[in-house]
């Protein structure tokens, strides 16, 4: 087993507290990262605040990147001394898995929120000193990354070649990049004229505004309350902003576009309430894309004489609807190329600062906190 050192959560609510703990070796199917950046994600957040449900305590952290130090027997797609992004996990055995949609995988929960251990049910990382041996909750989208390692498979950890981007700059791309602008490139595809409207300009959002500059789109709306993050989207690329406190969003978008509507939304937020404006945003046959995830069980409540009207086409979006191995190298190629600036999102905090760093996150301070690992 490798010492190392995890922010770990015990009870919901509680702190991320750095403890030494002890991590598994790699299996012959399994990666053994050093992490040198992790970004901290709302789901993150949730999970320790007991809305998501996900076993605790655990070591969470799902935006890692980092170098390989040593891989399984069995890996082929790796080798130690390559720079990874950690992304989601999936078996790749299931009938989503072998038609190359990994996110659609038939163990996806188990694997990245609900499991907290190996499909086999053994534990990857165990607690030491007064916890000497207990296990924890690792296995956290396939690497519990707030860590300085993490065990991954091959399949959630994406080799990054060409030249070298900043690890605090790839991390992000694991997640929250990764979903915002696959939203738009894989999901929604906005064609020429047409508007797309992000509802919440954090993390995702903004990722999306950015994908959305490379999209044929005219206009790419963003809507939020905070005038801050408003005043960063258009410096990104919105041709309009929206403060949703200030007024109806949906009049806005519709007084925008002559009163027919977006033909794409997209709600970041995790409201309920914008997702319902999303929707009434939409034009006739639009398409509304969800990525914001309240609490577990929340509804929305829908006119339905205004769907039948309207013809609205509503789908969720986990992960960007992406291929990891694929669509990441793809992203992180536009970022070197000056059309994804995501470094414009990223605030870095050592490692010790976690708790500051979850702070800024959950008040809004900061859109992409990333922490530094040593």
């Amino acid at each position: 087993m490798i010492g190392t050192v995890a922010a770990v959560v015990r009870e919901a609510g509680g702190p991320f507290r750095l403890e030494t703990v002890r991590l598994d070796g790699p299996r012959p199917d399994e990666v053994l990262v050093r992490i040198r950046a992790v970004g901290i994600c709302h789901t993150d957040l949730s999970v320790r605040a007991g809305r998501t449900p996900a076993p605790l305590p655990a070591v969470l952290g799902h935006e890692g990147a980092g170098t390989v130090e040593a891989v399984g027997g069995a890996v082929t797609r790796v080798r130690p001394g390559d720079r990874v992004v950690l992304t989601f996990d999936s078996c790749g055995a299931c009938p989503s898995c072998r038609t190359g949609r990994p996110v659609r995988c038939d163990h996806w929960g188990a694997l990245n929120l609900f499991g907290g251990r190996r499909p086999d049910g053994s534990a990857t990382v165990r607690g030491t000193g007064r916890h000497r041996g207990a296990p924890l909750h690792g296995h956290f989208f396939g690497q519990s990354s707030f860590a300085g390692y993490a065990l991954a498979s091959e399949r959630n950890a994406v080799p990054v070649p060409g030249p070298p981007v900043p690890f605090e700059l790839l991390a992000p791309f694991g997640c929250g990049v990764q979903t915002g602008a696959g939203a738009v490139f894989n999901v929604l595809r906005p064609g020429p004229g047409d508007t797309l409207v992000v509802f919440g300009a954090g993390a995702v959002g903004l990722a999306a505004v950015l994908a959305a500059r490379s999209t044929p789109a005219v206009r790419i709306v963003a809507v939020d309350l905070r005038p801050a993050r408003l005043a960063l989207a258009r410096e990104l690329g919105a041709t309009d902003v929206v403060d949703a406190g200030a007024g109806d969003p949906v009049a806005a978008v519709r007084a925008l576009t002559g009163g027919r509507g977006a033909e794409h939304t997209l709600e970041t937020s995790g409201s309920v309430r914008a997702l319902r404006q999303a929707v009434e945003a939409l034009a006739v046959g639009g398409t509304c894309g969800v990525v914001g995830a309240p609490p577990a069980g929340s509804e929305v409540a829908l006119d339905v004489p205004g769907l039948l009207a309207g013809a609205p086409r509503i789908v969720g979006v986990n992960q960007g609807a992406s291929v990891p191995e694929r669509f990441l190298p793809a992203l992180v190629d536009l970022f070197r190329a000056g059309r994804l600036p995501v470094d414009r999102l990223v605030r870095t905090y050592p490692f010790a600062d976690v708790e500051e760093a979850a702070a800024a996150a959950g008040a809004g301070e900061a859109v992409k906190p990333v922490l530094m690992l040593p």
